[in-house]
């Protein structure tokens, strides 16, 4: 760090990323029902998304969204029970695999292969179900958790990524070769 960064009057790069980061993830949805809530019907929902990197190391995956999709899970917890008592509605956490989206393809550099590229490469070759994620599907599920038939479901992080979050192991990796 430079001398300017070590400062207690600079912000450390970091911790701005990472303020900016919660702000816009966990900050937002807490604001959302907070507002919200009180003029949603009883037996209504929430729903927010969040990333595995909340969970689990994502090389690549930085500028502090990790410890905010963290703290989104965490408050999706806290918000259900708050906001379940309060205004009788359900709030969940829809954790999306790898899928190209235009949000997702702005991470990397231009004219290179992308993260999420390599992210969806990675999910085909080791999740249980080795097909392409689609929008359709994440939006599926979110109109199932804003559905009667999940009236019963809030506090939950549900997993929409073909069941890659259930590997321990990657099947494409060099080191499972047999000779």
């Amino acid at each position: 760090l430079t001398p300017a960064a070590r400062s207690h009057h600079a912000p450390l790069p970091r911790a701005a990323a990472q303020m900016a980061a919660t702000s816009a993830s966990a900050y937002s949805f807490v604001s959302l029902l907070q507002h919200f809530g009180p003029i949603m019907n009883k037996g209504g929902a929430a729903v927010s998304l969040t990333y595995i990197a909340s969970e689990r190391v994502i090389p690549g995956y930085g500028g502090g969204m990790s410890s905010a999709k963290a703290a989104l899970e965490s408050d999706t917890r806290t918000l259900a029970y708050e906001a379940g008592r309060a205004y009788e509605i359900s709030v969940n956490t829809i954790s999306a695999g790898a899928l190209k989206s235009r949000a997702a393809s702005a991470i990397g550099e231009k004219g290179e292969k992308t993260f999420i590229e390599y992210a969806i490469d990675y999910a085909k070759a080791n999740a249980p179900l080795a097909k392409d994620l689609g929008s359709d599907d994440v939006g599926a599920v979110a109109a199932f958790l804003c559905s009667p038939l999940a009236g019963a479901v809030t506090g939950v992080t549900l997993y929409v990524d073909n069941g890659l979050h259930a590997m321990g192991l990657a099947m494409d990796s060099k080191a499972m070769e047999r000779p």
